[in-house]
C-alpha cells in the first residue's frame, strides 16, 4: 500500500496553523500507563501531539512517512523524530508503553499497523487514536460561511478517507480491549488570518488549488470581511474530539 501523502507540500501551513490538543487528553492517557518510559507518536506530522506527550514520558519516538512534515516539527530533549511508515516503525518489540495516532488513523493499512502496534507495545500497553471533526466558529453568520466552504466549496476535494473522520472512527476495526473514555473538545481563540491559514492547511484546499489554479480561501476572506470587520478580533473555534483507546492483550 503506497503512502498517501496529502500534507508534505502543506507542512509549513500545518505547523503554523493547526489547532492544539487539550492538555487534559494527555493527562488522561498518561494516567492509563503504569510505566511511562516510552511513547510512540505515530504519523506525528509536525508534532502537534508529540511535545505534549514528552511532558509525561521519559522518551517519545515520533515517526512520520513525510520528511517535510518532520522538518517542521519542534525539537524537544525527550523526543526522537524518525522517518518511518506506520506499518514499519523500526521500534524494538515490547518496548512501548503508549502508542498514539492523532488525526491519521484513516490513512493507514490497518491490519499491518495493528500488527505493528501489538508487536511494539508492552503487555497491557495502551493504544490511542483520535480525530477531530468539523470546526465551528463563533458567530452564526461566520460559521455558516465556514460550513459552506467545508462541505460545498472544497467538499468535492476531500479524500474518501475523510468520511472516517466525520464519523469519529466508529466504524473502524479496533482489535484491542477497548476502554470507555471521557469526552474531550478542542478550543482555540483565533484572529481572522489564523482561521484562513488553517483552512489553507486542509488537504482538500490544496487539491482545489492544484485542480483549479485559484485559492478558494481568498474568495472566502472577501465574504468574511463584512462579518469579521476587525481582522484582529478573536473568535472562538471549537472541534469535537473522537477518541478510541484500548489495551494490548
Amino acid at each position: 500500500m503506497s503512502f498517501k501523502d496529502h500534507f508534505s507540500r502543506l507542512a509549513a501551513q500545518y505547523a503554523a496553523f493547526r489547532p492544539t490538543y487539550p492538555p487534559a487528553l494527555f493527562d488522561y492517557l498518561a494516567q492509563l500507563c503504569p510505566q511511562r518510559q516510552k511513547a510512540w507518536d505515530c504519523a506525528c506530522g509536525t508534532g502537534q501531539a508529540t511535545v505534549a506527550l514528552a511532558e509525561h514520558f521519559a522518551t517519545v519516538i515520533a515517526t512520520d512517512a513525510s520528511p517535510q512534515q518532520l522538518s517542521a516539527a519542534p525539537p524537544h530533549g525527550n523526543v526522537t523524530y524518525r522517518v518511518a511508515r506506520a506499518e514499519d516503525s523500526g521500534i524494538d518489540s515490547s518496548s512501548v508503553d503508549l502508542v498514539t495516532v492523532a488525526q491519521a488513523l484513516h490513512w493507514f493499512d490497518l491490519d499491518s499497523f495493528y500488527a505493528e502496534v501489538q508487536r511494539v507495545l508492552v503487555p497491557a500497553g495502551v493504544v490511542s487514536a483520535w480525530t477531530y471533526g468539523v470546526l465551528h466558529v463563533e458567530g452564526d453568520a461566520v460559521d455558516a460561511l465556514v460550513q459552506e466552504f467545508y462541505y460545498g466549496i472544497v467538499g468535492p476535494y476531500w479524500p474518501a478517507e475523510r468520511r472516517l473522520v466525520e464519523e469519529g472512527y466508529r466504524s473502524l476495526v479496533f482489535p484491542f480491549t477497548e476502554i470507555s473514555t471521557p469526552a474531550f473538545n478542542m478550543e482555540e481563540r483565533w484572529e481572522r488570518a489564523h482561521l484562513l491559514g488553517y483552512l489553507r492547511s486542509w488537504s482538500a484546499t490544496g487539491r482545489y488549488v492544484e485542480d483549479r489554479g485559484a485559492d478558494p480561501v481568498a474568495a472566502l476572506e472577501k465574504r468574511l470581511e463584512p462579518l469579521w470587520v476587525d481582522p484582529h478580533a478573536v473568535h472562538t473555534v471549537t472541534w469535537p474530539v473522537a477518541l478510541r483507546v484500548g489495551r494490548n492483550g
